[in-house]
């Protein structure tokens, strides 16, 4: 029986999140505010949420039973471990996307009403990915992986510095701008983190927790970020021209 749920939401999820996967790069790329930006953001927005409530029904299932949900990996990895990667941090990696996908979405939808942005949904969205971030790094502690302590650094980071614009009366212009891009490009690389490190698991299972599996998708991310970011910077004739 958990088997057969579980295989059906790993499809789940491979459809969400490849459908997510391709969407993404249609915002990045299209001119800014135009039709396709909006139409294929929303697709994204909403493939990253499910993807991310099927990465928690998958990883809370895993905690309860490794084994029965990861047969293939019987023998080649303690159920603690696999409780642990695939129960723990796929948890906190699941409630992150779910958080920087609906952050990220509000923060464009509220943009001239910054007050809109402190729903009840949102701000404990903030507190449950600093909580799942700081279990993942106690998991990770206790069964000696410290993968699982790094990064449980980008749930903190991410949950303290979205409530820092969130509770702040008088943000920036542009604040808004700057957040929703992070947001987004943040569950982005959320998937592809995915991926590259959980996907790989029924290939080869050592990728999963190669440093270089990890960082191929942050470093991405990040960079696109700071060109955004840097954009934005630039004075609004010459960030015309550039676009």
């Amino acid at each position: 029986m958990e088997l057969a749920l579980f295989h059906t939401l790993v499809a789940g999820h491979i459809v969400t999140g490849s459908t997510g996967a391709l969407a993404f790069w249609v915002p990045i790329l299209a001119r800014k505010g135009g039709a396709e930006h909006k139409r294929w953001g929303r697709v994204f927005t909403f493939a990253m949420l499910a993807t991310g409530c099927c990465a928690v029904l998958m990883a809370l299932l895993t905690t309860f039973e490794p084994m029965a949900t990861h047969p293939h990996l019987e023998g080649r990895f303690e159920p603690g471990f696999i409780r642990g990667i695939f129960g723990w941090m796929m948890l906190h990696m699941g409630v992150l996307t779910i958080n920087l996908a609906w952050y990220g979405w509000l923060c464009i939808k509220n943009r001239r009403n910054h007050a809109a942005n402190r729903t009840r949904l949102n701000l404990a969205l903030q507190a449950a990915v600093i909580l799942a971030a700081v279990n993942c790094a106690v998991q990770g502690w206790l069964i000696g992986q410290p993968l699982m302590m790094g990064i449980s650094l980008v749930g903190v980071a991410t949950g303290v510095t979205n409530l820092r614009f969130l509770l702040n009366p008088t943000p920036a212009p542009q604040a808004w701008l700057r957040e929703h891009i992070k947001a987004l490009v943040g569950a982005g690389i959320s998937v592809y983190t995915a991926f590259l490190a959980f996907g790989s698991v029924r290939v080869i299972p050592e990728l999963a927790l190669h440093p270089v599996t990890w960082s191929i998708p942050l470093v991405t991310g990040i960079s696109i970020i700071l060109y955004q970011w840097r954009k934005l910077a630039k004075p609004p004739t010459r960030r015309t021209a550039a676009a």
